[in-house]
């Protein structure tokens, strides 16, 4: 392996009617010894009840952000059409030193057509969206570099997302992390794919780092052997129910004999 094996957790902010059930479980899953909090950028609960109890993601990673000590903490992932992205720079960078540069900047095309009509924004299509997402992220980028105080690190950028022509273009130029819910057969594929585009844009493949969800102990070394260094248990409210997040924590642990946290 080039770099160690992380578990994350997704902490779905739907379901919770009161906010101490979050902040509960993102207690207990940095007791547990997770590597990374995520959250996500919705705004309706995505299963169960549509119009069900539900809260705000980036206000939400200000408030991990200080309640944590050791993980990292960020969106699986922001919605790319929701905030003008010099905006988005700055709040990055807020939460960025909230949290002692903990942060993982995650971001994506968006999909969830409710989000975007019940706040007002344009749903459009796949293709517009991802073409603002192409046109966000070098302002994004520009931004951080331009903000004083500077972010305490160079902000790692995840990017979410499995189209091959236009979104695998953006992980090989502006991703560090880049998660995918690509099956093995789909993976090795798309594997191959990123690395030609990483050559047009003259980038290293292998300095981006593979994200899948928890496929199960069984099928981990499968996506390992692919490159998968990153995985995550998604949870949702108003339980959180930590039993499969701790059996790939205790897998985890057999996989890296020392402990490890951070951004290998």
């Amino acid at each position: 392996m080039s770099r160690p094996i992380r578990i994350g957790v997704q902490l779905q902010p739907q379901h919770a009617p009161k906010y101490g059930l979050i902040r509960d479980a993102v207690r207990r899953a940095e007791d547990a010894g997770v590597d990374i909090v995520f959250n996500w950028d919705h705004f309706y609960p995505l299963s169960g009840d549509p119009v069900g109890a539900h809260f705000e993601c980036w206000t939400m990673l200000a408030a991990f952000a200080e309640q944590t000590e050791r993980v990292e903490i960020g969106a699986l992932v922001t919605g790319g059409g929701y905030r003008n992205p010099e905006l988005l720079a700055d709040m990055a960078r807020t939460v960025d030193h909230i949290s002692d540069g903990r942060l993982i900047l995650g971001i994506g095309a968006g999909w969830f057509r409710k989000d975007y009509e019940e706040y007002g924004y344009e749903f459009g299509t796949a293709g517009s969206r991802l073409k603002l997402l192409k046109e966000s992220l070098p302002r994004l980028t520009a931004r951080l570099k331009k903000l004083n105080p500077q972010p305490t690190r160079e902000i790692p950028i995840l990017i979410g997302g499995g189209g091959e022509r236009k979104t695998l273009r953006l992980v090989a130029e502006y991703a560090d992390i880049w998660h995918s819910f690509a099956d093995l057969g789909s993976l090795r594929h798309k594997n191959q794919v990123l690395a030609e585009h990483a050559a047009a844009v003259g980038s290293d493949p292998s300095r981006i780092e593979r994200s899948v969800p928890w496929p199960g102990a069984e099928l981990a070394p499968a996506f390992i052997e692919q490159g998968v260094g990153l995985f995550t248990v998604g949870v949702s409210g108003p339980d959180y129910d930590f039993g499969q997040l701790e059996q790939a924590i205790r897998w985890r642990d057999e996989v890296n004999p020392e402990q490890v946290t951070g951004l290998a």
